[in-house]
């Protein structure tokens, strides 16, 4: 029986999971085209965006859902519980939706602390609290003592759309330009460090943040918006190749506009990894005209999670279509690529 593992070379039939390390590279992607996505083929779920949008009555409504798996489960600048809340109403966020409510269902590890769960529950609720969202439904299972890491969680969200433009890849358009919001690789760094135990001396945080806020913002000030999406599993150039994939597009990003910290640019050379695939839970990428650059700018730089925005690249015209390059310090273009699996697995 052959077997698929999501860190080396899949074959391309393959009868049997051993190890999945999250969405964000290659092997993943093959597993949801080849496996998932026909048997549950509708052309809502073949849009691929981060949240369906539904038709219901007069209205549009933005339905998503999502586990949380992330060891450990407190982490510098977060915790599993405010990751789940920040997650989901981000998914919201990228399609346009103001997010209405949340479920919240917990798979248990016999023998968790009480107080560790009162803890991961009060920040839920403080999260939800502070974007004005409820959690209004749920469901709560125990497992054996050893089977779960201790806890995991599944969230779902449901918002509405307020807006009449289609934020998705199709919308896509050459000469567009990519913004986004925030530096990049923290999260995944800090969960890393955390969970491993390295003995540097660095104060990084992760950036696990609510964006629907300021996603809010450029919605009332009519920026014309393509497409929203956030960087999570697998980074910006992941999400980056998946949209110029979608889009039939050619993708070309500058590595001098890429907010990138220095104690993060650093860690990354010491450990090898590369920070254009780590992943991020405060960051999003925002295809917008030309002609919308400048004041989408401003209005991100105004919010607080948007200090950092920065036009990072441009969509071209080309024959090099679903492609993705890195035009580098020194003017030189290669081709990025998805990577078989991700640097830093369990970090969402």
């Amino acid at each position: 029986m052959t077997e698929i593992k999501l860190n080396c070379p899949v074959p391309l039939h393959y009868e049997r999971i051993v190890m999945a390390h999250g969405g964000g590279g290659r092997l993943m992607q093959q597993l949801l085209d080849d496996v998932v996505q026909p048997i549950f083929n509708n052309p809502i779920l073949a849009q691929k965006n981060d949240s369906a949008v539904l038709p219901i009555n007069s209205a549009n409504i933005a339905f998503t859902t999502d586990s949380y798996v992330v060891k450990p489960l407190f982490f510098p600048g977060g915790d599993i519980g405010k990751l789940a809340v920040c997650g989901t109403l981000n998914d919201l966020a990228m399609s346009g939706a103001k997010p209405l409510y949340l479920t919240c269902s917990l798979i248990l590890e016999e023998g968790f602390a009480i107080k560790d769960l009162r803890r991961l529950l009060t920040s839920m609720q403080a999260t939800a609290s502070a974007a004005g969202v409820s959690i209004v439904t749920g469901d709560t299972k125990v497992v054996e003592h050893g089977k779960a890491d201790g806890l995991y969680i599944n969230t779902a969200g449901v918002g509405i759309l307020e807006t009449k433009q289609a934020i998705n890849a199709q919308a896509i358009r050459p000469d567009d330009v990519i913004l986004i919001n925030s530096d990049l690789g923290r999260h995944g760094l800090a969960v890393m460090l955390e969970r491993d135990g390295f003995d540097f001396k660095s104060n990084i945080q992760s950036d696990c943040a609510d964006v629907s806020g300021l996603v809010n913002d450029l919605l009332q000030a009519n920026i014309a918006i393509h497409c929203l999406r956030d960087l999570t599993r697998g980074g910006l150039a992941s999400t980056l190749i998946e949209l110029a994939t979608s889009a039939q597009v050619h993708m070309e990003i500058a590595h001098i506009d890429l907010p990138i910290h220095d104690d993060v640019q650093s860690l990354c050379e010491i450990l090898g990894f590369d920070p254009l695939y780590i992943a991020n839970e405060g960051c999003f990428a925002l295809i917008v005209p030309e002609d919308n650059v400048e004041q989408a700018l401003q209005i991100m730089r105004n919010h607080p999670l948007g200090k950092q925005a920065n036009r990072i690249g441009t969509v071209k015209q080309t024959a090099e279509q679903g492609m993705l390059t890195l035009k580098t310090e020194f003017g030189i273009s290669r081709v990025l690529d998805l990577l078989s699996g991700e640097q830093l697995p369990r970090i969402c």
